[in-house]
């Protein structure tokens, strides 16, 4: 069981309403207002499918990570490189920690600012996340 909402204050609901986060015992939930009455949605159903999305979308793009991650860094060796790709590969063991840490209030915050954003129905279902795009080297 998660002990923090992963991505609280970035989770809507379909028609754009923002949800909370409550705790029932220690198990934190997303509280969504379906007319009136106030479904907890368990914060790990929620956080697990977004985390398998971006999971997904790293696996599809690791060479491209890799590269961008390495130049950024000045790194761009071939052991930095190896060791960026054994990062990438272990990202389920990251993925855990993450569920039980939460993302700093400041990492939300900007997240936010950049227009990351979690669409969920009144059932916990993720109907899409928003993300922030990369600009084409053309434009």
């Amino acid at each position: 069981m998660s002990r923090k909402a992963v991505f609280e204050g970035l989770v809507f609901t379909e028609d754009d309403q923002p949800t909370s986060v409550a705790y029932v015992g220690e198990e934190p939930c997303y509280v969504v207002d379906d007319a009136g009455f106030l479904r907890h949605i368990p914060a790990e159903q929620i956080d697990r499918q977004v985390l398998s999305i971006m999971k997904q979308q790293v696996e599809e793009h690791e060479d491209i990570i890799t590269d961008q991650t390495a130049k950024i860094t000045g790194q761009e060796d071939i052991f930095s490189r190896a060791m960026i790709m054994q990062q990438l590969k272990n990202i389920d063991q990251q993925l855990d920690t993450l569920m039980q840490t939460g993302l700093p209030e400041e990492g939300r915050a900007y997240l936010g600012m950049l227009g990351f954003k979690i669409v969920i129905d009144e059932h916990g279902n993720v109907i899409r996340v928003d993300q922030p795009s990369t600009i084409d080297d053309d434009e």
